[in-house]
Formats: C-alpha cells, sequence, structure tokens
C-alpha cells in the first residue's frame, strides 16, 4: 500500500510539472524555510502547484491550514509532524510520503527536530487563487 501510495504521489508530482511547462520564479522565503516554485499550472478552477521547501535545523512550518489537499515527498531528513491536539501524527524520513487533508479543521505544524536541512517536495492542489497556507494560532502546544 505504502508503495502505491509513493507512486501515485510521484505520478501527480510529475504530471503537475508536466502541466506547467516553463518552470515558474522562486517564492519569497518564510520565517526560517524557503520555498521555491518547480510549477505552476491551473485547469479550471484548481490551482496545481509544485514546490520545493527547505526548512533549517530547529525550524517548523508554523502552525497553519490548507484549503486543498496537499502531497509531499521527503527528499530529505526527517519531517516530524504534529496535529492540533499537540501530538504526533507522523514522522516521515527521506522517501517518505505525506498527505495533508484540505481544511480549518486540520490545524498542523511540520518541524525539523533533527540536525540536517529538512527537504520536500509538495504539490498543493488548491482552488484557483488561494495561498499556499492559511495560517493558524497555537492551539496551546508547548511549542511553536
Amino acid at each position: 500500500m505504502r508503495t502505491a501510495l509513493r507512486a501515485a504521489v510521484t505520478g501527480a508530482l510529475t504530471v503537475a510539472a508536466a502541466l506547467a511547462g516553463t518552470p515558474a520564479h522562486a517564492t519569497p522565503p518564510g520565517p526560517g524555510m524557503t520555498g521555491r516554485i518547480i510549477s505552476r499550472a491551473t485547469v479550471g478552477g484548481t490551482d496545481y502547484t509544485l514546490r520545493e521547501i527547505t526548512i533549517p535545523p530547529g525550524q517548523s512550518t508554523g502552525w497553519h491550514f490548507h484549503d486543498g489537499p496537499v502531497y509531499g515527498v521527503v527528499k530529505q531528513g526527517t519531517l516530524s509532524h504534529f496535529d492540533s491536539g499537540c501530538t504526533t501524527d507522523g514522522v516521515y524520513r527521506t522517501g517518505a510520503v505525506i498527505q495533508e487533508p484540505a481544511g480549518r479543521g486540520y490545524v498542523h505544524i511540520g518541524r525539523n527536530l533533527g540536525d540536517t536541512p529538512l527537504v520536500l517536495d509538495v504539490l498543493y492542489v488548491l482552488p484557483h487563487g488561494s495561498p499556499f497556507s492559511e495560517d493558524a494560532p497555537n492551539p496551546g502546544c508547548p511549542f511553536q
């Protein structure tokens, strides 16, 4: 099952890159992390954006949610993923696939607790014009 999911996400990332054609310009870095757009396409009312995200050791994405589903592959390092209950809902190492559902009901944070940069390839499937993520307040966890 895990192999099938990895193949599906890798296939989706490849399709997004093919749909977009020419690479887009880099996006500005967030606090402690950088994001670079690899490709982007809009089909119907949906934006498909493939980004490479790098999170330095000891940094995080900040608490957030997405307006559409997100699919990713860990290229380097380890992603520690936490839900709004302050518990880990996954630890993803190099080669692992992650899926994040859409909506305010799935507030989460990604953290790099390792000592090497964390690099992710992420496919955003969002309603046209939506931001990559929506900021959310810390739900009361002892970490940020």
